[in-house]
């Protein structure tokens, strides 16, 4: 609180006081020049773990006259540093640099925390962000547990924090009309749900190797088992690498499942909630992992198909059919995208763009497009189908609840010990 007892900008913002008396705006004209802000009128922001994917999205929030880096974190210190340098190079001298978030995220002048390490350090990073009072982006999948991802839903409401998953594909204009078609009935009653993604993680032993200089290797594991060292655990690669180990990810099930399940939600217009039913590929009469909705927006006892065919999502009614990708939609007849939306259809979120609409959303205090509940909702859909396929058994699911009902040892995969001190 300023001397005089007016709040200053910072304690405004975060008051959740500025969204009603007025927006937080930058002139036109002063954008339209290429000037930045002053300093004062900032989002400050600070970002953990600067992968290939944190990296990208730094780049991108920099390119925000609305946004000011002022620290960086990561357990790898040449990547810190180079992160520093890069930093310091765009706001000059000064960036904060640190090994341990925990010591990052106890500053009083962020405003926003950006959180790009593997999936089992998401929810605590988030949720002990959050109760700093700072907002955060947080790259997808969103969470390691289906437990950890409404634990994180709680947090963001509990601290009135803006929230902005990842999952990029909602900001897509291919994604957001091919739902629109489908919410607006043009392909009809929905009856079927195709999704392209990966399967599941699983338990992988690795040869221990000498931990690499400057390696904070027990800060890396965090909360997860402990395990040696080994570059291949740790690494980002798709083929390997910390995405296919149960311990850290649930595979491409959940890393490319929270974009395309994602979108098949919101095509069900099922957001909040899910499937009562899912069924692995070892007792599907397809041989394919099947979700059940019994009851949605555009059809009920619809079954959406892991890897049953197309290109990306096809959604699949008794009119027709509609397919997306990124850069690619299609519909089954052409016509039916030839065919113009009225004004009596459906209408969903048109973001500017999956980073300005959380920037515009941090100012305005309103939930953005990919809000913490959305990520939630779809990647309980990604974890409920690694736990099917894990165990080989069909799983009946309260949505409301969010609980499994019919199996109590499944149930338990709800969430994961995790080593100490480390807890939500």
């Amino acid at each position: 609180m300023a001397h005089d007892g007016r709040l200053s900008r910072r304690q405004f913002l975060k008051s959740g006081t500025a969204a009603a008396a007025f927006p937080y705006l930058i002139p036109g004209s002063v954008k339209a020049q290429g000037a930045r802000p002053a300093p004062s009128n900032r989002l400050t922001a600070g970002t953990i773990g600067i992968g290939n994917m944190g990296s990208g999205d730094v780049g991108a929030l920099m390119g925000s006259a609305d946004v000011q880096f002022v620290a960086c974190c990561d357990v790898r210190r040449n990547v810190r540093e180079g992160t520093r340098d890069r930093l310091e190079k765009r706001y000059g001298k000064g960036i904060g640099c640190f090994t341990d978030f925990r010591e990052m995220i106890a500053r009083d002048d962020l405003d926003i925390v950006h959180i790009a390490t593997p999936d089992h350090w998401h929810a605590i990073m988030s949720i002990w962000s959050m109760k700093q009072g700072k907002d955060v982006y947080c790259q997808k999948p969103l969470c390691l547990t289906i437990h950890e991802a409404w634990a994180m839903v709680e947090a963001a409401r509990r601290y009135g924090r803006v929230f902005q998953t990842g999952s990029q594909q909602r900001s897509s204009r291919e994604f957001r009309v091919a739902c629109e078609y489908v919410r607006s009935g043009r392909i009809g009653t929905v009856t079927q749900v195709n999704v392209n993604v990966g399967g599941p993680s699983s338990d992988r032993m690795y040869p221990t190797e000498p931990v690499p200089e400057g390696f904070d290797w027990d800060l890396w594991l965090g909360p997860a088992p402990w395990m040696p060292y080994n570059g291949e655990r740790c690494s980002g690669n798709y083929g390997g690498g910390w995405r296919q180990v149960r311990d850290y990810s649930g595979g491409m099930m959940t890393d490319w499942g929270a974009h395309h399940f994602d979108i098949c939600q919101w095509g069900l217009g099922m957001d909040g909630s899910g499937p009562a039913e899912v069924v692995p590929p070892q007792l599907s009469e397809t041989g394919k992992l099947t979700y059940t909705y019994p009851k949605t927006p555009v059809g009920d006892n619809i079954k959406v198909v892991h890897a049953g065919g197309g290109n990306g999502v096809l959604f699949i009614g008794t009119k027709g059919k509609m397919e997306v990708n990124r850069g690619y939609i299609k519909s089954y007849p052409e016509t039916i995208l030839k065919e113009s939306l009225g004004s009596d259809d459906v209408r969903l979120y048109d973001s500017p763009g999956h980073y300005q609409d959380f920037i515009d959303c941090v100012k305005s205090r309103t939930r953005p497009i990919c809000d913490v509940e959305v990520g939630a909702s779809s990647i309980t859909v990604c974890h409920l189908g690694n736990i099917a396929w894990w165990l080989g058994r069909k799983l009946e699911w309260d949505p409301v609840a969010h609980r499994i009902t019919n199996d109590a040892e499944a149930a338990r995969w709800q969430d994961r010990p995790k080593r100490a001190p480390w807890h939500l």
